[in-house]
């Protein structure tokens, strides 16, 4: 009589270990890829977990969906409905995003090189091919952020490698950055470089001008501090203003004037400035 495959108790006790650490764990089969969904989550006919979105519970107890199906339920990771996944499972991986981290991924010696003389330094899994850079804070997800460099913390998975070495540092700005997408450039008069504030019509929800004053100083600052990635830290500086004070007519070309000096001083250009603004504005449907 044919005997079943055993249970990979390794795997299954290394992702018991991470799961009592509130690491939500998910079995990978060969290639690194989560286990196939069951024939009744098919196609989301299970109604999935909201177009993942979010992980949570479908109605089929089996690791399902990919890395919403991650948990740390020792229950669910014993489950009989789990043991067909542990028996072909060659790796355990994790949900960086569930966990509160940022995992970013550096898959050759150059992306290796950048991070070390780009970012600030956190603890450290050798992977296959580089290494993964571990950071506390979550974020959104991202590949290719540069150059053999994914990003990968909401809404992905990650394999697990090990407890790595070194101190987790805060997720810094710098990291955050790499997966800001900014709008396509205005085309800018070839005369003149402007930026019109916004003409507002909206209620004030300022109340006083120390409101919007202590605003402006914040962006100001922000800006002033910005140590690396300043060109995408002015483009959401200047969006993130424009989103609080920009529709009720409080903000001022004086205002204006003050964010671009900020991003002036921080070796941005007129022309960039004014098409940073601009970007931000057609963002907003101002």
């Amino acid at each position: 009589m044919t005997q079943p495959t055993p249970i990979r108790r390794d795997h299954r006790r290394s992702a018991l270990d991470l799961a009592a650490a509130d690491v939500p764990v998910l079995p990978l089969r060969a290639g690194k890829r989560p286990v196939g969904n069951c024939p009744d989550c098919t196609g989301n006919a299970c109604g999935g977990r909201p177009n993942m979105k979010a992980p949570g519970s479908c109605q089929c107890p089996r690791p399902c969906h990919g890395w919403a199906a991650a948990t740390t339920n020792p229950a669910v990771l014993r489950s009989a409905a789990w043991a067909e996944a542990w028996r072909e499972a060659h790796a355990v991986a994790y949900h960086p995003g569930g966990a509160r981290l940022t995992v970013v991924d550096l898959d050759n010696a150059d992306a290796i090189t950048w991070a070390r003389q780009a970012l600030p330094a956190t603890r450290t899994v050798p992977t296959t091919r580089g290494e993964h850079w571990i950071y506390l804070g979550a974020m959104q997800s991202a590949n290719a952020v540069r150059p053999s460099v994914d990003i990968k913390s909401c809404m992905q998975y990650a394999r697990w490698l090990g407890p790595g070495t070194g101190t987790m540092t805060h997720l810094p700005d710098a990291v955050r950055a790499l997966v800001v997408k900014e709008p396509s450039p205005v085309r800018a008069a070839s005369h003149a470089v402007t930026a019109p504030v916004p003409a507002g019509g909206g209620e004030c929800r300022h109340r006083t001008p120390t409101y919007l004053d202590r605003g402006i100083a914040m962006a100001e600052q922000r800006i002033t501090e910005a140590r690396s990635a300043v060109h995408s830290t002015v483009y959401r500086t200047f969006l993130a203003v424009l989103s609080a004070h920009g529709r009720c007519g409080c903000l001022t070309e004086a205002h204006m004037d003050r964010l671009f000096a900020a991003a002036q001083a921080k070796g941005e250009g007129p022309r960039h400035c004014a098409v940073a603004w601009s970007n931000a504005r057609a963002a907003l449907g101002m």
